[in-house]
C-alpha cells in the first residue's frame, strides 16, 4: 500500500491512496484485517501514534552514520512489545519481529 500525494501509478499488489492515510488504514483493517506493511518515518510514526500497528519488523543493517532522521518519532506513551522472532542474514543484518502487547 502506498500513500502519496505525488505518485500517480503503482504496480504489483500495491494500493495507492492520496487521501487520509490513517482513515484508509483503519477502514482496511476493519474490512479484512489482512497484513499491511508501512514504511517511511512520517507515515510509520502517524500509524504508530494512531495505535494501528499490530507487529513490528525491524531490519538492522550495521552501518554507522552518525546522524539522520529518527526511525520512530516522539510518542505520547510507551508502546509495549513482545519479541517473537530474530533472524540473522549475511552481512550481519538482523531482523527482529515484535508483536504489540495490548
Amino acid at each position: 500500500m502506498v500513500f502519496s500525494s505525488t505518485i500517480e501509478k503503482v504496480d504489483w499488489n500495491t494500493h495507492l491512496v492520496a487521501g487520509d492515510a490513517i482513515a484508509e488504514i483503519t477502514r482496511l483493517k476493519a474490512e479484512d484485517g489482512g497484513p499491511m506493511r508501512v514504511g517511511g518515518t512520517p507515515l510509520a510514526g502517524a500509524v504508530m501514534r494512531a495505535g494501528l500497528i499490530d507487529e513490528y519488523e525491524i531490519v538492522t543493517h550495521p552501518v554507522p552514520v552518525g546522524g539522520g532522521t529518527p526511525f520512530f518519532t516522539a510518542l505520547d506513551s510507551w508502546v509495549n512489545l513482545n519479541l517473537v522472532e530474530t533472524r540473522t542474514f549475511p552481512g550481519s543484518v538482523v531482523l527482529t519481529r515484535y508483536e504489540t502487547r495490548h
